[in-house]
């Protein structure tokens, strides 16, 4: 214990430049991030009458009256339930559930410090598609959303589909919707910088997976045209005599909506031309190379959001001609996070009692998120806001919870105002905080 809590005796993370060799001397330290709370006031024994038997029957019998009174008695309405089976995590592949376990605790910690919502992390033994829907729907009377995560493609899809069809809770694969509503705020701030017009630009996608799937998605729900995209996967270009990918539906879709000009080779040749450059591929560096980016059109832009290492380094998109550049990375400029979007994308709809995340209320989500940083002034080296920028999360998470009331998937309908103060109050709550 002696190295471990001498580790831990100093303040963490503040400051910190070397996170990956603290890592594991902190979470064995705390034995993981995350734990169980009290809400309620506990000043003696005779407290247990009320929170448990004989007192905790009445709202049993309430609930059974009515189910829509679960949300008044217990947390579910605040409660959101991240569910992976360890197949896709972060850069680190099928690691597993057990593995993808520290991965998902994090994610619990981010969903309750910047949306104060409470999430729990449920990683299964199992690869299996059906079993995951069975394990998710056993578990759903507990939780008012859920969250997938890190589950590898195509099933994610397939997972997704069901769930929302059979569950009357929110549900959502955040390496879908999060990480494409996120890169779309960014991207709206980004050509308003540059001067392009988001139905004009053209774009390449390197990836083809459930991220720029989705990402391919949302731009087009905004203004985009799939005509004015190329998607590359890891055997190239998608294109209508790309057989190969037929077993993948998702992917064969793409083959006939995008690349008009029916372009062929790897992902030198998609970048070609392109205003945009969107990377959600394989850990970098030197997935893109800078001459690749000089051969793209004039003030181009190039998100490389590969974790932990982009698929090219900052400087080299610079050095390749680019006017701006973002990443996933908290040490560069223009950080494109997830953490952006799902905390308070989840606070709207909890707060709604809504009974889905559409794809509408996505696309509002960005929105708020680069109105709020127009606001402020957008640049070159400012293009979305940062995870410190808490305003950000309310105003964001509000534009969610009125979508929903519009879009009629409300359980609840309040004003703007009464919405409004409800986020502020339980995304400013204080977190305890340590050492």
């Amino acid at each position: 214990m002696g190295k471990k809590r001498k580790a831990a005796d100093k303040k963490p993370l503040a400051g910190v430049n070397n996170p990956e060799e603290l890592a594991l001397d902190y979470h064995s330290y705390y034995k993981g991030k995350i734990e169980i709370g009290l809400k309620v006031p506990i000043q003696s024994y005779d407290d247990f009458a009320i929170w448990y038997t004989p007192g905790v029957a009445k709202p049993s019998l309430e609930i059974k009256k009515r189910r829509a009174r679960v949300f008044d008695y217990t947390n579910k309405g605040n409660f959101v339930v991240i569910v992976s089976d360890g197949t896709r995590v972060l850069g680190l592949g099928d690691v597993g559930a057990e593995a993808a376990l520290p991965v998902m605790e994090g994610k619990a910690i981010l969903f309750k410090y910047l949306g104060g919502v409470d999430a729990f992390p449920l990683c299964l033994a199992t690869k299996d598609a059906e079993e995951i829907i069975k394990a998710v729907k056993w578990v759903a009377p507990t939780f008012g959303g859920v969250n997938l995560e890190d589950i590898e493609s195509p099933k994610c899809y397939y997972i997704l589909e069901r769930l929302r069809k059979e569950l009357s809770i929110p549900v959502w694969h955040d390496d879908q919707q999060g990480t494409a509503l996120v890169i779309l705020a960014g991207l709206i701030n980004a050509l308003k910088v540059v001067g392009k017009r988001l139905n004009k630009v053209a774009i390449s996608l390197i990836g083809a997976g459930a991220a720029n799937i989705n990402v391919a998605k949302y731009l087009c729900i905004a203004g985009a045209k799939y005509e004015n995209i190329v998607m590359v996967d890891s055997k190239g270009i998608l294109n209508r005599d790309r057989i190969d990918v037929k077993g993948d539906r998702p992917k064969w879709e793409m083959c006939g909506k995008t690349n008009k000009e029916s372009k062929s080779g790897g992902i030198k040749e998609a970048m070609r031309d392109t205003d945009v450059c969107i990377a959600l591929s394989t850990p970098g560096p030197n997935i893109i190379r800078k001459e690749w980016v000089a051969d793209m059109a004039d003030d181009a832009i190039v998100f490389a959001c590969a974790n932990p290492v982009p698929e090219i380094w900052p400087e080299e998109v610079k050095e390749g001609g680019a006017r701006i550049v973002a990443t996933g990375r908290s040490d560069f400029e223009n950080q494109t996070n997830n953490s952006l979007g799902f905390p308070a994308v989840f606070r709207g709809v909890l707060d709604v009692c809504a009974t889905s995340i559409t794809d509408e209320m996505c696309i509002e989500a960005a929105n708020a998120i680069a109105k709020y940083a127009e606001e402020r002034g957008i640049s070159e080296g400012y293009i979305i806001p940062s995870m410190e920028e808490k305003e950000m999360y309310v105003r964001e998470a509000v534009a969610v919870g009125r979508k929903a009331m519009e879009q009629g998937v409300a359980g609840r309908s309040i004003s703007k105002d009464e919405l409004e103060e409800e986020v502020r109050t339980k995304i400013y709550k204080k977190v305890k905080k340590f050492l």
